[in-house]
């Protein structure tokens, strides 16, 4: 049974290896749109949701096992890029995703989405990164030093929020700060959490570089250009070397930019995702 937010969009599930997996989609037609988050949770992609499905497109914003909304639990084993890559790969296939997809990443989730164009889990008509991790931007110092030490989880809830505040820039509100905290408050999401924080190994888009350059599936770059962390240098690295990627500064947004900009980035992927033939 789904339940419906105050904006249309549809939050549903499905069982994926026995658990109980959560997404938000909008739209009934149209050809699908996977978007992957990376340490947050699809709550990032609900900004743009029905701008794309306004342009004839179907987004599915997945939380990954133990993330968000989603049943399951993460372990370092299973939160690295390819073990994470195979999951969307089975997740796309138990709901009977159809081949080629487009497919759009945040944070990690755009290494995932990388390694599923470059190593072909699946076939992908198109690519979009928005402040993605990228040749070794990652992992992020202040994410290893949440792992260095044993915190409480009052203390991991602290730094989460500082984090939030942060990526938020402008957006930032006590209200949407509560909102994207408020997965962490289950122990298992905690974990699940430092999991993929203690898998991230910027080998796993560095060793990716080589395929993504001899690739011709057309590729776009969407970045906050105030991320501290997934520095705009980065992106205007991958648009200069990587083929066929076309970058789309977002000025005055950080890591989150779909909440600082969302129509203009729902324009964006809009445009993108329904240009061209599939």
């Amino acid at each position: 049974m789904g339940k419906t937010t105050e904006t249309g969009v549809l939050r549903t599930t499905v069982q994926v290896d026995g658990e109980t997996i959560s997404y938000l989609t909008a739209g009934q037609d149209g050809p699908a749109v996977l978007l992957l988050h990376g340490t947050y949770w699809s709550r990032v992609w609900l900004p743009v949701l029905n701008g794309l499905t306004e342009a004839g497109l179907r987004p599915i914003a997945v939380d990954f096992p133990g993330v968000g909304h989603s049943g399951g639990e993460l372990t370092v084993e299973t939160a690295t890029v390819p073990a994470l890559a195979e999951w969307v790969a089975r997740f796309a296939a138990t709901l009977g995703l159809s081949e080629p997809i487009a497919v759009v990443g945040h944070d990690i989730g755009g290494a995932v989405a990388q390694h599923l164009l470059a190593q072909g889990d699946l076939e992908i008509t198109r690519l979009a990164l928005v402040n993605s991790v990228t040749y070794d931007s990652w992992p992020a110092p202040h994410v290893a030093r949440l792992l260095a030490r044993a915190a409480t989880a009052d203390e991991f809830l602290l730094a989460r929020r500082r984090a939030v505040t942060t990526d938020l820039a402008g957006a930032a509100t006590e209200q949407l700060v509560a909102e994207y905290l408020e997965p962490w408050s289950d122990p298992r999401c905690r974990r699940s959490w430092l999991a993929m924080a203690g898998a991230a190994e910027s080998r796993y888009t560095l060793d990716l570089v080589p395929a993504l350059r001899r690739s011709s599936t057309p590729k776009m770059a969407i970045w906050g250009e105030d991320d501290a962390f997934e520095r705009v240098e980065y992106a205007e690295k991958f648009a200069s070397e990587i083929p066929r990627t076309t970058l789309v500064r977002v000025p005055g947004a950080s890591h989150i930019p779909t909440e600082n900009s969302p129509e203009p980035i729902a324009r964006a992927l809009a445009g993108f995702f329904s240009s061209g033939p599939r």
